[in-house]
């Protein structure tokens, strides 16, 4: 019987104690000693957060459907539970075998968002396992990082081992045989990198080097060791059928965030909006087979027992089975009491049909992402969206039952102008007008209201906006306090409601975003002076972290505001994305003409990721 890392008086003085016991339905359970290979799957957030990601429950379920990998969940810690282990010098332990995570051969990190790279150190710390790859030593664990932000590892660099750059599925069997084959023979730690960075999608920090220009940008990137890659490709998934996809989720004992069965229906997105880095570093789009997905479902909701099933993808609407895959959950779970929940719809006619046949009217809203108050900035970023579309989709919803309609919209887009950021009020009000126009007063099902929010703007790598400055904290809430009295001067303002996003978090993001090497002292200066769980507003400290910057002599200002030109090398330009430089260069100078680019079924655009030779790019073949 397992013996438990926490004695029962910790695990009762905690909050949330099922966090750390681990033991759910579904969990795998293998003898270590019995297995070749042990490896950590860490999501560097609370637990609640990181069992709703759905990458690391695929990868759980294929690492541990070979006999010779026992892959075991890690999480961060809550605050209570940190100071307990640092206080009693507990290791950080596994949930499933509850050992230590130092007694691992990988500690393999899922980086989805930047606001969480102090957890990472956390775990390190806490895991025993020095935080700088430099110092580590033969009985370490490998420290492996993977996920979206892997698209510009170098803030991260100096405590990785190795980043997997894309998708999980197609090299990592390779990196476990090479991994034993390295054992067998003797071989050393480094010489197991050195064989892994020759794997592709494997990048192995160690062995680049940087050098920089007098004005702090980058000169040049290069190998320092023979054999090893000077651009690094993106891992992909061609065909997704034939990727294995999760027979038997993992059921926790308590709430967390996605609380129900998520049912990936494709990857990619054909839109092509200017602002987002999913968009670009997941092309091609990819579509799941119908029966695929019929049988996942089944298979899902049988060996759970959720109450809800959550199409994930995107774009949902550009899947080109929609219909009958819907069809087909609502007959097959008919009486069964199973929900079904469609995010990213675009809000059109054929997207409110089916939503009326799976939601309850009166328990939801519906949520419509504009990101741009007037039309001419919906066409700098290519959002594809019109006012028509938008105010036709929100009398389609009104003449449904729904009342309540959310708009996401984001500050400080490149070329903005007050006209751009007051037509988010304006905008808002024509869609409480398009309500009171279209349903009579006798059919009124509650009052309109209409939730506006903005998020301010972090350009992103492999986006066409990575060469765009961004606002200052104080340019970022003057914008936001132009959008709130606009607001104000409306006529239905009882409607409406307007919020916005913490200014000081957007910058400390876009720091991280498009940082280089120089930035990993900043993050563990930060991590030393307290910063953590920065992704939650009660622990976030500005202060720590501007302390950081000074004391390590580093300018926010170099990574935030200024400009880039075109021919400048950035900290990322080594890894090929699948989108080319060529192409974001020329979606950056269609976006300051205001020039829209046809979505990937109207006309290919030369992206660049028909080399993969596959998905949307091949759809209509012979």
């Amino acid at each position: 019987m397992r013996k438990l890392a926490l004695s029962d008086e910790i695990l009762l003085s905690i909050q949330q104690p099922a966090r750390y016991i681990g033991g759910e339905v579904n969990m795998c359970v293998k003898d270590p000693s019995q297995v070749d290979i042990r490896f950590a799957m860490c999501f560097p957030d609370v637990y609640e957060i990181g069992m709703s990601h759905q990458g690391m429950q695929i990868l759980y379920d294929m690492f541990n459907h070979r006999d010779d990998v026992y892959c075991e969940r890690v999480f961060s810690p809550w605050m209570d539970l940190d100071r307990v282990l640092r206080d009693k010098h507990i290791p950080l332990f596994a949930l499933e075998s509850q050992e230590p995570v130092k007694n691992f051969d990988f500690l393999g990190i899922t980086i989805q968002y930047e606001m969480c790279y102090t957890n990472i150190l956390q775990v390190l710390e806490l895991s025993g396992i020095p935080l700088r790859a430099e110092c580590r030593e033969e009985d370490d664990p490998i420290v492996i990082g993977g996920g979206p932000c892997t698209y510009n590892p170098e803030p991260l660099a100096a405590f990785f081992d190795l980043f997997y750059i894309g998708e999980g599925e197609t090299q990592y069997g390779r990196l476990f045989d090479l991994y034993k084959e390295t054992r067998r023979k003797g071989g050393s730690r480094k010489d197991f990198l050195a064989m892994a960075a020759g794997i592709p999608g494997i990048y192995a920090p160690a062995f680049y080097d940087v050098a920089y220009q007098p004005d702090g940008t980058i000169a040049a990137f290069f190998p320092n060791q023979e054999g090893v890659p000077e651009k690094i490709v993106k891992e992909l998934v061609v065909d997704l059928d034939s990727a294995p996809y999760i027979e038997n989720p993992i059921a926790p004992f308590i709430q967390v965030t996605q609380d129900r069965v998520v049912l990936e229906i494709q990857r990619g997105c054909i839109r092509g909006c200017r602002f987002c880095q999913a968009g670009n570093v997941y092309r091609p789009l990819r579509e799941h087979s119908l029966e695929y997905l019929k049988h996942y479902a089944r298979q899902m909701l049988n060996s759970t027992g959720h109450e809800e099933i959550s199409l994930s993808s995107l774009s949902s609407s550009d899947y080109s089975r929609l219909k009958e895959l819907v069809d087909f959950l609502i007959d097959e779970f008919q009486g069964k009491g199973v929900n079904i929940s469609l995010p990213s719809l675009r809000i059109d006619a054929f997207s409110l049909d089916v939503m009326s046949k799976v939601q309850d009217v009166k328990k939801s809203s519906l949520t419509f992402a504009p990101e741009a108050g007037t039309q001419r900035l919906r066409d700098v970023i290519n959002k594809g969206l019109t006012e028509e579309m938008i105010l036709k989709g929100a009398a389609e919803a009104f003449h449904g039952g729904w009342t309540r309609v959310k708009l996401y919209f984001m500050l400080g887009l490149p070329t903005e102008t007050k006209e751009d950021r007051e037509g988010i009020a304006l905008l808002s009000e024509k869609v409480v007008e398009t309500f009171f126009d279209e349903i009579p007063k006798e059919e009124r099902k509650g009052r309109v209201q209409v939730n506006a929010s903005s998020s301010f703007f972090v350009p992103k790598p492999f986006t066409p906006f990575q060469w765009a400055p961004m606002c200052t904290g104080e340019e970022f809430l003057g914008r936001a306090y132009q959008v709130k009295d606009k607001f104000k001067e409306m006529k239905n303002k009882k409607s409406m409601k307007y919020s916005y996003h913490d200014a000081d978090v957007t910058i400390l993001e876009g720091v991280l975003a498009r940082g280089d090497r120089k930035v990993a002292a900043v993050i563990e200066e930060a991590y030393r002076r307290g910063a953590i769980y920065d992704s939650w507003s009660e622990y976030f400290r500005n202060d720590i972290w501007m302390e950081a910057f000074r004391a390590c002599g580093v300018d926010i200002s170099f990574y935030t505001t200024r400009n880039r030109e075109l021919d400048e090398v950035f900290p990322w330009d080594f890894i090929d994305a699948g989108v080319s430089k060529e192409f974001l260069k020329r979606e950056w100078q269609n976006a300051l003409q205001g020039k829209a680019t046809p979505n990937c079924r109207q006309q290919c655009s030369g992206c660049g990721a028909r080399i993969f030779e596959g998905g949307v790019c091949f759809e209509n073949s012979n």
